[in-house]
């Protein structure tokens, strides 16, 4: 199926993309500054899956920026969605499979560290499976990668390095931490986010664990950047709304577009 999937793109494309993006809820525009773009819906993909959740327009840009070659998900799938984790990771197989090296992964969180605030941007430094499934369980995809991939170095170094290099620079506040996948799709109980902050865990979401652990697996070098939309339950007297998630992301999207960018010029 991933085959199948890299070549019907392929064939819309004269692109050979060799890095990879994953933009989480509300961050979707940031494919605007891609260059020569080409749009594919992932309805369109034989194989392929749809996103139903609102912030995520459902489909495939490929293209180039700066002379980098490209390709960016505007919408990923969701666990909590009713995908099987297979289904989550089918995307990052296909990328891999047409040639991608390194993936950048994006995610709308919320922010379990009191010292954090909406708005401020994260650099995922590891994190914590807390759905009780692997994306990997069943069959080793033995083509792709080893049955028992290390997961020490996750979310390269080298690519952190240059994630602060470029903010320092660019004058853009950047954070660090731990982050948590919850399974959702109910947003995380007070009691929840005391025991995630026992833990050690700076920022919680619903999705990137999957993936991240599918393109390690496959060899690629992976940067995670959070985006972090509110305070998590219990962290200040009021309810979440994923509008609110929505609304933050956007208004914090040019910075995180002009970083990831930038970025990716140095790659």
């Amino acid at each position: 199926m991933y085959d199948e999937i890299a070549r019907f793109i392929k064939e819309r494309t004269d692109i050979q993309p060799v890095i990879g993006l994953i933009l989480g809820s509300g961050l979707g525009d940031a494919t605007e500054v891609i260059e020569r773009p080409v749009f594919i819906n992932y309805r369109d993909i034989p194989g392929f899956i749809d996103t139903t959740v609102e912030g995520h327009k459902g489909r495939f840009v490929v293209g180039e920026f700066k002379k980098k070659a490209l390709i960016a998900m505007q919408g990923r799938f969701h666990y909590y969605e009713g995908y099987g984790m297979e289904q989550v990771i089918l995307p990052v197989r296909a990328m891999r499979r047409l040639g991608v090296k390194t993936l950048i992964v994006t995610n709308s969180a919320g922010g379990v560290n009191p010292d954090f605030s909406p708005g401020d941007l994260m650099v995922i430094q590891d994190h914590i499976n807390m759905t009780g499934v692997n994306p990997l369980r069943g069959r080793n995809a033995d083509d792709l990668g080893p049955r028992f991939p290390d997961m020490t170095y996750a979310y390269d170094p080298g690519l952190r390095r240059l994630a602060f290099h470029k903010a320092k620079e660019m004058g853009i506040s950047l954070r660090q931490g731990i982050y948590a996948m919850m399974p959702g799709p109910s947003y995380e109980t007070p009691a929840e986010i005391a025991m995630l902050r026992k833990l050690g865990v700076d920022a919680v979401g619903m999705s990137t664990v999957p993936e991240v652990t599918a393109a390690v697996h496959a060899g690629m070098k992976v940067l995670g950047i959070s985006c972090i939309t509110n305070m998590a339950a219990g962290i200040l007297d009021k309810p979440l709304t994923h509008e609110e998630v929505i609304e933050t992301a956007s208004k914090a999207a040019h910075l995180l577009t002009s970083l990831v960018f930038s970025l990716i010029q140095d790659l």
